[in-house]
């Protein structure tokens, strides 16, 4: 309730300042029509949501795609007015700005603001629809049998919903048969949040992940749990998507895959995931350990319990720019490539989105990773208890 609170706090707030910019340019005659079309369109992401959790339809589908670019405009729109207020102040001063002047300087800068901010919205919106292949090449110094070689499709939030539907996820199963991978893993978020945009449509049906030698996992990201796991994760295993849930799976070579409950698993559905330690120790570290956790906190407890590769998305490295800088300085790593000792990490933008369809502050992406194993095999077996 807090959570919710402060954020429907910031979006009235935001709003509300947007609201005033315009009104105060508008002509008189023409104030109360400005007001009724601003405050339908303000209120659109939160009446598709309400309407999306009572009965999802085409309609609600509608609503949370405008209600999204509103969204996006709202955060343009308040940076933009923000920072022309400054600019205002510091010409106030020196009186560059006066009495004759300040109606036009209002005026242009609500047309600049206006234009600026359809520019980065479509110029996302297009961003957002074209997915790239971002590809890491890595070395696990650690014994793998036969293995010397694994290729790695990973896909984190997908964000299946109102707004990511048939054609996206069609797409995405395009792109992981294209790269032949010999295992895929979903990193979390693969639905959006409520189920039903889901279900009506039966959207997961169309996800045809490729014939790998290795598998398909998955683990749960928040949303998982934003939208009713006792519905969500049964709907997501009915798809022949195994979810690792605090559950470690041996690979060929005896490579170790570890899925992580999603840290958010306490906040909305009660229960209380394991320790990194605890999940780890049965763990035999002369071979690879593989972590699969949503969100990408702690990384100092992956390094210290001999994790060798650690996959994360949750963060959409921003999404909107200029969001990105924000999750930089919230996350160790909010997006990329890192090496803590001898532990690597990798946190993907992801394929979907939330809220707006744009991504002006980075890529949809899908990632691949080949991973070579050099350790030598008579140390493994050595150090094998």
């Amino acid at each position: 309730m807090i959570f919710f609170l402060v954020v429907f706090t910031i979006y009235f707030l935001g709003n509300a300042y947007i609201f005033f910019k315009g009104f105060n340019i508008i002509p008189r005659d023409n104030r109360l029509l400005y007001t009724i079309i601003f405050i339908s369109l303000a209120l659109t992401f939160i009446i598709a949501k309400f309407i999306e959790s009572r009965h999802s339809s085409v309609f609600s589908d509608i609503l949370n795609i405008a209600g999204g670019f509103w969204l996006g405009f709202m955060i343009y729109g308040f940076l933009f007015f923000l920072l022309s207020d400054i600019i205002f102040l510091i010409l106030r001063i020196p009186g560059i700005l006066n009495e004759k002047n300040i109606p036009d300087y209002r005026k242009w800068a609500f047309l600049i603001t206006l234009a600026v901010s359809a520019i980065l919205i479509t110029g996302g919106f297009i961003n957002a629809v074209i997915p790239v292949v971002k590809k890491y090449d890595i070395k696990i110094g650690k014994y793998a049998g036969d293995i010397r070689n694994l290729k790695v499709a990973a896909v984190s939030d997908i964000h299946l919903g109102s707004v990511i539907r048939k054609r996206s996820i069609k797409k995405l199963s395009d792109m992981l048969e294209s790269m032949q991978p010999d295992l895929v893993l979903l990193l979390g978020d693969i639905v959006d949040g409520e189920l039903g945009p889901v279900m009506r449509g039966d959207l997961l049906k169309y996800f045809t992940g490729p014939h790998t030698k290795d598998g398909l996992y998955a683990i749960t990201g928040n949303h998982e749990f934003i939208g009713g796991a006792k519905r969500t994760i049964p709907y997501i295993e009915s798809k022949g998507i195994r979810i690792l849930k605090d559950e470690k799976v041996i690979l060929p070579g005896g490579i170790q895959l570890i899925g992580r409950l999603d840290r958010d698993s306490q906040r909305f559905f009660g229960k209380e995931r394991l320790s990194l330690e605890e999940l780890l120790k049965d763990c035999d570290r002369s071979r690879p350990v593989i972590l699969l956790d949503h969100q990408p906190y702690r990384l100092d407890d992956s390094e210290k319990n001999g994790v060798d590769l650690q996959l994360s998305g949750h963060t959409h490295n921003g999404q909107l720019w200029p969001l990105n800088y924000i999750t930089r300085m919230v996350f160790e790593l909010s997006y990329g490539y890192k090496k803590k000792g001898n532990s690597q990490f990798i946190v993907s933008s992801g394929y979907g989105l939330w809220g707006p369809r744009i991504r002006s502050g980075s890529r949809s992406e899908v990632l691949l990773i080949n991973i070579e194993f050099n350790g030598n095999g008579q140390e493994a077996r050595q150090t094998t208890p």
